[in-house]
């Protein structure tokens, strides 16, 4: 059996969470798994290279890449046995510098 392609940290599982709990209480159950499965689905195409990415900027003092799904900034780096992290998910409306920062910080 082979390793998944991305691992997802536990500030993003994290952050599964709240976006699920999130968007059940506004928009309801079914509209909550849509979402979240959309969400894994993205990951999955970021594993395999097939998501459009961007770095992030130097500015953030992050290493690593981020694209869009949704309403959210999904985060991630590439891994050295070429998995990829899923370091974070955040919010369009978010500060992401200070939250991304808040996220990866040991």
């Amino acid at each position: 059996m082979s390793e998944p392609a991305y691992l997802v940290s536990a500030i993003a599982r994290q952050r599964l969470d709240e976006i699920y709990a999130y968007t059940r209480q506004h928009w309801g159950e079914q509209q909550a798994e849509v979402y979240v499965r959309d969400l894994f689905a993205y990951f999955a195409r970021v594993a395999a290279r097939e998501a459009a990415w961007r770095a992030v900027p130097v500015e953030f003092g992050v290493d690593g890449f981020y694209g869009r799904c949704g309403r959210h900034y999904v985060y991630w780096r590439s891994l050295p046995n070429g998995q990829v992290g899923i370091v974070t998910i955040l919010h369009e409306r978010m500060h992401q510098i200070s939250r991304l920062r808040d996220d990866v910080a040991p």
